[in-house]
Order: C-alpha cells, then sequence, then structure tokens
C-alpha cells in the first residue's frame, strides 16, 4: 500500500515539476511522506475476503481496532470466509447462500451461510452473530446456574461468535460442529467476560485413522497454549454432549470449553482462535477421504437415525438452543440452523453389537481417548 501511494505521488510531482511549480517543488516530497505515513496507519480490513460486510460499521471498527469486540467479529468473518470456501472446494460447484441480517428490535445482527442439496453436503451452515442488548431474566438464571455472580436482572451484554454444523450426504463422511464466542457482560460497575467454544465430530461409520486425525489436530492446537487443555477438554465434551435419554453421546467428541477466563483476554483469544483455524485441516482431509465412498441404502438409514439422536441432542439439551431462545427478539432461523435437512427415527431400533452400527454404538456408550498411548499417525 505505502509503496503504491509513493509511486502515485512521484508521478504527480515530476508532473508538476514540468511545468515550473516551484511551491509543489520545494514541498512535494514531504507531501509524498506525510500522505503515505497517514494512509499506512489506516486500519485496513479485507471485506472483499470475507462471506458479507461486518456487522459493526467498519468505521466503528476502525475506531475500536483495538478493542476485543472488534478483533473478535473480524475473526469469526474471517474463519467464517475461509471454512465456506474450503468446503466450497469440495462440493466442486454448489455455493453458499448468504444472508446478512440484523436484529430489528435489538443490536447487531448476523451472517448466515447455507449451503443445500450439494452433492457432497446435504446441510452445510456457518453462522456468525454479532449481538448486543440487555439479557433477559432467563438468560441471566442460566448464567447463574453455571457460576457467574451476576447482580443485575437485565444488565447489557456483547457476544460475538461462530457457530456451523456441516451434515455430509455421503454416510461415510463426518458431521463436524464448532463453535467459538466471546461474551461480554457489563454488570454495574464490573466488566464480565468469557470465551466459550469447541469441535466436535459425528461419525455414522467409526474410522479409527479419522477419529486419531481430528483429535491429534485439535490437541496439537491445545498443546500450544497447555498441555493439561487437551485431555480437560476432551473430558468436557464427551460430558457435555451427552444424550441422558439414550446413555450415548451424541458423537466421538472433540474439545468443548466454557466460561474461560484465565489469565488475561489477549491469552484467551489466541487460544479461541487457535482452535478455530484447526477445524479445516481436521476436517476436510476426512471429507476428501470419503466423500466418494459407495454406500448402500441400509446405510444411509443409519446414517438418518442418527441424525435424530443429533435433533434430540439439540432441540433438548443443548445450551445455546437454550440461550438463542430465551433472547429476546432471537432469530429462530439462525438458531435451528444446526438441524438436519432430513432425519429418521425408527421404534425400538437397535444393530446388531458386533456390525458396524453396532460398533459405534459401543464407542458412543463408552467414550475413548483416541490417542493416548499411540503415535498418532493415520493409518
Amino acid at each position: 500500500m505505502f509503496f503504491k501511494v509513493f509511486l502515485k505521488n512521484c508521478s504527480l510531482i515530476y508532473y508538476q515539476r514540468q511545468r515550473d511549480l516551484t511551491k509543489l517543488r520545494t514541498y512535494g516530497s514531504v507531501f509524498v511522506g506525510a500522505f503515505a505515513l497517514f494512509s499506512s496507519k489506516k486500519l485496513i480490513i479485507p471485506t472483499d475476503d470475507f462471506m458479507a460486510l461486518p456487522i459493526t460499521p467498519i468505521p466503528q471498527l476502525d475506531a475500536a481496532r483495538d478493542d476485543m469486540k472488534t478483533r473478535m467479529e473480524l475473526m469469526i468473518l474471517r474463519v467464517q470466509a475461509e471454512v465456506c470456501k474450503a468446503l466450497e472446494k469440495e462440493e466442486d460447484c454448489n455455493k453458499f447462500q448468504v444472508d446478512r441480517w440484523f436484529r430489528h428490535d435489538g443490536g447487531g445482527g448476523g451472517i448466515t451461510c447455507v449451503l443445500q442439496d450439494g452433492k457432497v453436503f446435504e446441510k452445510a451452515g456457518v453462522n456468525i452473530s454479532v449481538i448486543s442488548g440487555n439479557l433477559s431474566r432467563g438468560g441471566v438464571a442460566q448464567m447463574r446456574s453455571r457460576g457467574k455472580k451476576l447482580k443485575n436482572d437485565e444488565p447489557p451484554y456483547f457476544v460475538a461468535g461462530i457457530s456451523a454444523v456441516i451434515h455430509p450426504r455421503n454416510p461415510m463422511v463426518p458431521t463436524i460442529h464448532f463453535n467459538y464466542r466471546y461474551f461480554e457482560v457489563q454488570d454495574g460497575d464490573d466488566l464480565v467476560w468469557w470465551f466459550g467454544g469447541g469441535t466436535d465430530l459425528t461419525p455414522y461409520y467409526l474410522s479409527t485413522a479419522d477419529a486419531i486425525h481430528f483429535h491429534a489436530t485439535l490437541k496439537e492446537a491445545c498443546d500450544k497454549h497447555d498441555k493439561s487443555f487437551y485431555p480437560k477438554f476432551k473430558k468436557w465434551c464427551d460430558d457435555y454432549f451427552n444424550i441422558p435419554h439414550r446413555g450415548e453421546r451424541r458423537g466421538i467428541g472433540g474439545i468443548f470449553f466454557d466460561d474461560l477466563d484465565q489469565p488475561d483476554r489477549e491469552t484467551c483469544f489466541k487460544f479461541a482462535t487457535d482452535c478455530a483455524d484447526a477445524v479445516i485441516p481436521s476436517y476436510i482431509p476426512l471429507v476428501a477421504r470419503h466423500k466418494h465412498a459407495p454406500y448402500t441404502k441400509s446405510e444411509r438409514d443409519w446414517q438418518l437415525l442418527r441424525r435424530g439422536r443429533y435433533v434430540e441432542f439439540n432441540l433438548v439439551y443443548d445450551r445455546g438452543t437454550k440461550f438463542g431462545f430465551n433472547t429476546p427478539h432471537a432469530r429462530h432461523e439462525s438458531i435451528l440452523m444446526s438441524l438436519p435437512l432430513l432425519a429418521r427415527w425408527e421404534y425400538m431400533h437397535q444393530p446388531e453389537s458386533k456390525s458396524p452400527e453396532g460398533e459405534l454404538l459401543e464407542v458412543l456408550k463408552n467414550p475413548k481417548n483416541w490417542i493416548e498411548d499411540c503415535s498418532c499417525e493415520e493409518s
């Protein structure tokens, strides 16, 4: 940018000198340097690389370039675009529908990107939201139940996050979910903040190589910050994505954390960013490996049955879904974006224990430490 400005103004000075404009001949070099320096200090927001323009007006982002709210919004915009483009590359022809929306009765909005009825992805949704307003009493009660000591019943809040669920067409390709978010609550004179999120995998047929690759990629992201993170957040993920009435997990886990506010915001932000950046390398190789694999009608039916379990968890137990519906003027289409296009329920369905379906069910009932005591190499 500096170089372009320099060349442009050098050309101007040369032209002016040719016409004997002596005043600009004297001060031209000063003008070039000052103009280029001024230009180089402006915040460069690469909006052409995003799926849509930011939700917060660009002048406002520019004025608060070091604010965590700005940095989080720009991070999730970047990750959303990178994930969508990576999925479109695997899809090869179908593109995401981009829906930029605003809360007419509240603050902020979001960008919902959905790809439906693709050759590879039956439904893929990658959503960001940048929301502000006042928490409802139900939302405050939910936070207090998690140990947040909020004094006010309806305090102002800000949240920015990215959430995605990718449902493939081929049952040999697993479903992935990820979510990373930043919360601020202005509780009187106190600013209460935290980060949360995670990435988890839901296969329909078990592949040890896939599971090891997925977990090893997430562990690598965690280990850059703290070697205790992966085992702690892996267990948290197994415990969170649990369907108690079925006695099974939704999938083979990954990582999950919430209320992360130590040691400081900068460290927590960098950790959340590295986790979000691990999504593509953890998942896209699995898509490329299995998207052309042959499958039968019975395998497709099993996939739809497992999607039914996915729906049960999201509607009955998921904290994000509950918070969304407790938020005034919530956008229900974006909240329910995670649901698959198709699902199936059968009465008292039980696979044979030694079948591939039974093997998966055994792991869902008894979570496994995929990279413990192994070389973490793909087979």
